[in-house]
């Protein structure tokens, strides 16, 4: 059965729950307290290997996914769409909207037994306010003012104006001011804490038996997370034993396990799209972008990579954010091979083009999408060759390196916050990958970041998703259906509307 309790509404004053606007994600499997506690280990199995132990520099969504079990923020999002409070006990706002003060939880504990301290808190916000050497390594406090040590048991955060969306970038970890070494000696207050990690084979999480909240500690005592870069592998090491559960298999992979597992249906929370690099020849030139977006069908796509599941999307937003998505953007381009090919003769291309798309290996969905988007373009005489490369190699020559033609990828929001998947096709944001440039997006951005008025500020984002879907600043397909295979040895999955495995949450089954 699903719990469920009031919600209260940020307001000037004491923070206990703050409701996002995102749809209701069904809590699967409450098992027993008494049977959960006998559990004793577990092997998640998971596509690429971490990116890094350092929750500040931390890039990959598959990375934050299992530092989340490590690591709280000030607050701490739920499996309901919550902001609850986690470092922080309370948090209350100033008249004008421009000052949060937190105070500090009693008592609450680092892995290596420390207590957190308010120079703890001051430190991880200062760190990732700093822009000495470019950008911060979080966008959004750019808008602070301030961080300040009020005493022994208040911090007081100030921004430039007020933002009624800053509070959900405070799930960023609290980590040791005195710990050198974050990336090598990781250091949270969250429900596991990190043991070792084998460079592309494993990572080790045991239960931290001096976790503050006892309602939401973990049953399992050890957890390890192992790397499974070869897709064609997962059905048999879930049978085989070798891992208890993977996050994401396929409709098809789900139809070929017995029944020893239970398989979970959700949704990805992700834009999956074929992302196009708008500073490279021939995707610098919108005709071209628009015509590959005239000649895609996503609900073919949908129909090949996932049984027809999942969730059409025409803009960079997915359902979850219900008050900002935009179902009618998915009819800027309904599939028109002629017109798609009149776009291409237009920019110079009449007899076609040939591109690569670079994807990851070890994402069996996009490697399917990038096949049927492949096998779709030859109708309008575009050649979409495709190019497979490790996960490391996408994230450090894609991503980061911006070295590509096209990639197909999903993107999530990494925070329960719609605007953060918009802030990176800002010019000048520093995960701007698809090096996206339109003055028209960067004004309407600004506008909705200096707004104060919900509705306002609501009006400004959903014009920036209309500007990304008219520039066919990428080709958008789904958010993808989600599902997970868990042995029937375990119970208590959750889903997040986030890119988030809760492994305090599993239990053993009765």
């Amino acid at each position: 059965m699903r719990k469920t309790k009031a919600p209260l509404k940020l307001r000037k004053g004491i923070l206990s729950v703050l409701v996002l606007p995102v749809l209701a994600i069904a809590l699967i499997g409450c098992g027993s307290g008494d049977k959960a506690e006998k559990a004793s280990s577990i092997t998640i199995g998971i596509p690429q290997d971490i990116d890094s132990l350092d929750p500040h520099i931390a890039e990959g969504a598959g990375t934050r996914e299992v530092l989340f079990n490590v690591f709280e923020g000030l607050v701490k999002p739920d499996e309901n769409g919550n902001l609850n409070p986690a470092v922080a006990s309370e948090v209350s706002t100033s008249e004008d909207g421009k000052t949060y003060t937190f105070t500090l939880r009693k008592g609450i504990k680092f892995h290596d037994g420390t207590l957190v301290t308010v120079e703890d808190i001051k430190y991880s916000i200062d760190r990732c306010a700093d822009a000495s050497t470019g950008a911060p390594l979080v966008s959004a406090f750019s808008a602070i003012e301030s961080c300040e040590i009020v005493d022994d048991e208040h911090v007081a955060i100030t921004l430039t104006q007020p933002d009624t969306d800053f509070l959900s970038y405070l799930t960023v970890a609290i980590i040791p001011a005195s710990n050198t070494a974050p990336e090598t000696n990781p250091i949270g207050t969250g429900p596991y804490k990190y043991v070792s990690r084998s460079p592309q084979e494993n990572i080790v999480l045991q239960k931290f038996d001096e976790y503050w909240s006892k309602e939401n500690a973990a049953h399992i005592t050890d957890v390890t997370f192992k790397v499974e870069s070869n897709a064609d592998a997962i059905v048999l090491d879930l049978e085989g034993g070798s891992i208890d559960m993977f996050a994401r298999v396929t409709s098809a992979q789900a139809a070929q396990l017995s029944d020893k597992f239970e398989i979970y249906e959700g949704t990805m929370n992700l834009v999956q799209a074929l992302y196009l690099n708008n500073a490279v020849e021939p995707f610098n030139d919108v005709r071209v972008r628009q015509a590959l977006c005239y000649a895609i069908d996503p609900q073919g796509i949908m129909n090949f990579v996932s049984d027809g599941k999942g969730t059409e999307i025409g803009s960079s937003m997915f359902p979850s954010f219900n008050k900002y998505f935009m179902k009618e953007l998915n009819d800027t381009y309904n599939q028109d091979l002629e017109k798609a090919k009149q776009l291409l003769a237009d920019a110079g291309y009449a007899e076609g083009l040939t591109f690569t798309i670079t994807v990851p290996s070890n994402y069996t969905q996009h490697v399917d999408t990038a096949q049927v988007i492949s096998d779709q373009l030859k109708a309008i005489g575009v050649t979409a060759n495709i190019q497979l490369v490790e996960w490391d190699s996408w994230l450090q020559d894609v991503y980061i390196g911006r070295n590509y033609e096209t990639t197909v990828i999903g993107v999530d929001a990494s925070t329960l916050n719609a605007p953060a998947l918009l802030s990176r096709f800002v010019s000048d944001a520093h995960n701007n990958f698809v090096n996206f440039n339109s003055s028209a997006y960067d004004e309407a951005f600004a506008a909705a970041e200096n707004s104060v008025d919900d509705a306002a500020k609501t009006e400004y984002f959903k014009t920036c998703e209309r500007i990304l879907s008219e520039e066919a600043a990428n080709v958008y397909i789904q958010d993808l259906p989600e599902f997970v295979a868990l042995n029937k040895k375990y119970t208590g999955y959750t889903f997040y509307p986030l890119y988030a495995q809760d492994i305090a949450k599993l239990r053993l089954a009765d």
